[in-house]
């Protein structure tokens, strides 16, 4: 499907077409946000409603940007809009449409189970966790789970990752984590889980009006 037609924009300087990052990024955080409040909907009120009309929303715009362009998927265009005034970040689109029908087939599985089937199930509550995974590292760290599985379905190495991450460039200074940070790192787990065995009994406590009913 991929080489029926043009995927990505052609960039000069870059030989295969690529997509910009940037964008890609803001739509995954749209879709995060938007994703993690119809899922604590449920959760609070026992309402699906939001979370289906998100469902069938997402599929359609993955669809688009599978199918069609990602010009025209919605989701994308208001990311570029976010970031418009930042410096395109660029990254090959080959790995990116393989994520992307990843994320088309997730979708189409909740919209046949709790669309048109209306029904939920641990299966439902496990496709739901693994695309918020998606999204968050998307979004937060720029790291695509999808594109990770490209190479190891393609054989062949992806290009142009957000960060050089394909190639295997030698740690700066500053992206070197030392054993005072591990350690670090280590304490402050430590103290949130001792924090939470000697002071739950007081947390749980439901707090009362500062300044009376």
């Amino acid at each position: 499907m991929y080489k029926t037609y043009k995927f990505g924009e052609t960039v000069q300087g870059f030989d295969i077409p690529v997509l910009n990052e940037r964008e890609i990024r803001a739509a995954a955080g749209i879709w995060f946000t938007l994703m993690l409040i119809g899922i604590n909907i449920v959760i609070m009120k026992t309402s699906f409603l939001f979370l289906k009309y998100l469902i069938v929303a997402f599929f359609v715009d993955f669809v688009i940007r599978v199918a069609v362009s990602p010009k025209l998927s919605p989701s994308l265009i208001l990311g570029r809009l976010l970031v418009r005034n930042q410096t395109p970040e660029y990254v090959g689109a080959r790995q990116k449409f393989f994520a992307w029908m990843i994320g088309v087939i997730l979708s189409s599985v909740m919209l046949v189970l709790i669309v048109i089937m209306n029904t939920y199930s641990p299966v439902t509550g496990l496709i739901c966790f693994a695309c918020l995974i998606f999204l968050l590292f998307e979004s937060a760290f720029g790291i695509c789970i999808g594109c990770k599985l490209y190479p190891l379905i393609y054989k062949e190495k992806a290009r142009y990752c957000p960060g050089e991450v394909c190639d295997l460039n030698m740690k700066q200074d500053i992206q070197k984590t030392s054993g005072i940070q591990l350690t670090a790192l280590f304490l402050f787990i430590l103290f949130i889980v001792l924090f939470v065995i000697f002071f739950n009994d007081l947390i749980i406590m439901r707090p009362h009006a500062l300044f009376g009913k």
